[in-house]
């Protein structure tokens, strides 16, 4: 499924949101070696998150047409104690869900971890008596990606969280992460000057409020206002989520030709 959901989505943006019944079918035989059927693939994708919805007789892709304050982002960070997902693993978990410039929904856990190394003792404050009794891996990834739905996966670093939670998803027997993502770091580079972009440094430029930089819950707020910060400073032609996500990506050559348009 992981290899689908960037061509299924480059496929219904050259075709303005929508895709026929054939081209999707077409797009799913090329990029899958699953044997279920095209109906099958349609309800795999959108337990991953995928934002596809039936249409007529065929499909459309949700954030071409969903105005970006209505939708819903899901700014999510993680704690882990390495870097490598194949021999770490993610003792804390925080998100929130924003919509419309507010919190709607929060998501906060440890997890259940029998290695915590000094050094990340010593990054996070966390203590490995913090996660005695805390949900097992299987068990905190299952609730975030219940609360995760359909959502904009959005994080400071997407790469790192989005790939460390695919990597562990797919472990447990979760799937792959098929939300659309959106980096804050690439997303605050396009819409406001500062020295550095690093959370840290921008939690004190421009007074974030966040008290415990590398714990989860609170550096996902940090985050998220991060985001409505890049959103005050938008361009006009970024009306839909579809645009922001391509806003977020976007070199200056397609920002200035947008802008002449």
């Amino acid at each position: 499924m992981l290899k689908l959901y960037d061509p299924l989505t480059a496929a219904f943006r050259r075709n303005d949101g929508r895709l026929s019944s054939e081209a999707y079918e077409r797009i799913v035989r090329q990029h899958t070696t699953l044997f279920e059927d095209s109906d099958t693939i349609f309800t795999l994708l959108q337990a991953s998150g995928y934002p596809i919805e039936m249409e007529g007789d065929g499909f459309r892709f949700r954030p071409h047409f969903t105005p970006y304050p209505d939708e819903t982002f899901c700014i999510v960070d993680i704690e882990t104690n390495g870097s490598k997902p194949g021999t770490s693993q993610v003792i804390e978990i925080g998100a929130v869900k924003v919509r419309d410039g507010e919190v709607i929904d929060r998501f906060e856990t440890y997890v259940a971890c029998a290695y915590l190394p000094d050094p990340i003792i010593k990054l996070t404050g966390i203590e490995p008596e913090d996660l005695v009794g805390a949900p097992s891996r299987r068990e905190a990834l299952t609730q975030l990606r219940t609360f995760l739905d359909d959502a904009i996966f959005v994080a400071h670093n997407v790469q790192f969280d989005h790939t460390f939670l695919t990597a562990s998803f797919e472990r447990f027997g979760l799937g792959s992460i098929g939300n659309p993502r959106m980096c804050t770091i690439e997303l605050a580079k396009r819409t406001f000057e500062s020295e550095r972009y690093g959370l840290a440094y921008l939690n004190e430029t421009l007074d974030l409020g966040s008290q415990a930089l590398h714990r989860a819950y609170c550096d996902a707020k940090a985050a998220a206002k991060v985001m409505l910060k890049s959103f005050e400073t938008l361009p006009a032609y970024v009306q839909t989520t579809d645009d922001l996500l391509r806003f977020s990506t976007s070199s200056q050559k397609e920002r200035r030709l947008a802008l002449q348009e």
